[in-house]
């Protein structure tokens, strides 16, 4: 299991579900004209519609908005650049939730 499956399915549902978090995706949406920036860099429109956290979410830093509510730390990217963005990773979680080890798959 990804890692951000596992967090966001176990415990990151109520920031997800949050106010400010949902104010935030949605102004950070506007604020990249509701395109994809990963698509726009390579001179593709492309309509956005997740906002990505660059520096994935665990349990020691959901609760700093410098990451989990910063735009420094956000991307608006398509699905199929989500996708690819996370393709190949897998995450190793211990016990207390934090990332031990991130590989790419062959």
């Amino acid at each position: 299991m990804k890692h951000s499956e596992h967090y966001r399915d176990q415990q990151a549902l109520p920031f997800y579900s949050s106010v400010a978090w949902q104010n935030i995706r949605r102004s950070y949406a506007a604020s990249k004209a509701h395109l994809c920036e990963r698509c726009l860099k390579r001179g593709i429109i492309k309509r956005g519609e997740i906002v990505h956290h660059i520096t994935p979410l665990t349990s020691e830093n959901i609760n700093d908005p410098a990451i989990s509510l910063s735009y420094d730390n956000l991307m608006l990217v398509c699905r199929q650049c989500h996708a690819e963005i996370h393709a190949g990773k897998r995450y190793t979680i211990d016990e207390n939730g934090k990332i031990t080890a991130v590989d790419t798959l062959p």
